[in-house]
């Protein structure tokens, strides 16, 4: 089987369920084509993430578009960094870029607070700390920015969706800090079950990806077994984070019901238990 064939569809979940962080920008299918397929089985809505402000244009202008897609808005964490000093090697979509210094960063932050004031966006992010592909020198720039985002999030009354990167204990450190928005959801879930112990008092939405179906994630599972139902979210982060057996291949969100279905087995819940409450979760979180 070819890493580059897409896996087949899932048998269908019984209920409705939310992919609640997907990038349909990166993924060879239409959007029509892919919100198709998650409907399929199952999947009746998805949050389209921006990373820079292009990608943020476009999740706003689809979520106008389709009733299916809410959009979530930000700077990604190594976005900040490529802004105020440059990206000589091109390693982002856009290519290489010039250093453009903090007024860069402050007017493509300008734009982001423009597009959350829209109805149909409903987050901001994914924004936060990255410390895996982000050295030193662009932790002042990332934390610039994620500072910046939680207020446009509170401004708006937005749920802020965070992308937690090596960087726990300062990811933490900032909202404690600056004060965390009523809703805030660790995208991509990547702590232990101590942090999830944390993050359940904070009253922070959890969001699993199809990581967690890995062979080496029992941290992950130890986590997902600890977090409370009612802040446990799914996602796909397609075309990333395939889960178990299609690792590898191309992810969509049409596949969030292998990735549900592990997490059910996690928590000792049925299927169905576990996708209505989180379809009613993500629908708290992102107040769709």
């Amino acid at each position: 089987m070819s890493r580059t064939e897409a896996p087949p569809l899932p048998e269908p979940l019984r209920v409705p369920v939310a992919d609640s962080h997907t990038h349909l920008d990166m993924q060879d299918a239409t959007v029509e084509e892919a919100l198709a397929r998650a409907a399929a089985v199952n999947v009746t809505t998805v949050v389209q993430v921006g990373c820079d402000v292009a990608g943020s244009r476009w999740a706003a202008e689809t979520a106008a578009a389709h009733p299916a897609v809410h959009a979530s808005v930000a700077l990604h964490p190594n976005e900040a960094p490529r802004i105020v000093h440059g990206d000589p090697d091109g390693t982002a979509r856009q290519g290489a870029r010039e250093p453009g210094g903090k007024a860069a960063l402050e007017e493509a932050l300008a734009e982001i607070d423009a597009l959350a004031a829209l109805d149909h966006v409903r987050g901001v992010g994914e924004t936060g700390l990255d410390f895996f592909r982000t050295g030193p020198e662009g932790i002042a720039a990332q934390e610039e920015s994620f500072r910046a985002h939680i207020e446009i999030a509170k401004r708006h009354g937005k749920a802020l969706v965070i992308h937690d990167r090596d960087a726990h204990a300062d990811v933490l450190r900032v909202l404690l800090d600056a004060g965390a928005p009523e809703r805030t959801v660790f995208h991509c879930y990547s702590g232990d079950a101590e942090m999830a112990e944390f993050c359940a008092r904070a009253g922070y939405f959890m969001s699993f990806a199809g990581n967690v179906t890995f062979k080496n994630a029992q941290p992950l599972r130890d986590a997902l077994a600890v977090a409370p139902t009612e802040l446990v979210l799914v996602e796909t982060d397609a075309p990333f984070l395939t889960p178990a057996p299609y690792r590898g291949r191309p992810n969509a969100p049409y596949l969030i019901p292998v990735t549900l279905r592990a997490m059910a087995e996690v928590k000792g819940v049925d299927e169905d238990t576990l996708a209505t409450a989180i379809y009613d979760n993500t629908a708290r979180a992102f107040d769709f």
